[in-house]
């Protein structure tokens, strides 16, 4: 069974839900690998595009902005930094010579 929407194949529900509303959901939810300013830049295209669906079809846009509070699935993880890594600490009291002779 095809799911055809406006003369088009939706392989997806993503695709069927975009050419169903006709919105870009990445514009509202964002990718993992997008970079902060990438992200910013991003928002404000998609407030102002939810700003126009206020106005011409409400319900459409009361899910656009649904899915602004949204997050991808994965977060990039900050640049530069290594992830933390368990450290062991010796008790107090206790040195390395008591603890092999006890």
């Amino acid at each position: 069974m095809k799911t055809i929407v406006a003369g088009r194949e939706a392989v997806t529900a993503t695709e069927f839900a975009e050419l169903a509303l006709g919105i870009d959901l990445e514009l509202f939810t964002g990718s993992a690998t997008e970079s902060a300013m990438e992200r910013a830049a991003r928002l404000d295209v998609a407030h102002e595009v939810l700003a126009e669906l206020r106005e011409s079809d409400p319900e459409t846009a009361a899910y656009a902005e649904s899915l602004l509070r949204t997050l991808p699935l994965k977060q990039p993880r900050p640049s530069g930094r290594r992830p933390r890594r368990a450290v062991r600490r010796p008790v107090k009291g206790c040195t390395a010579r008591t603890a092999v002779a006890a």
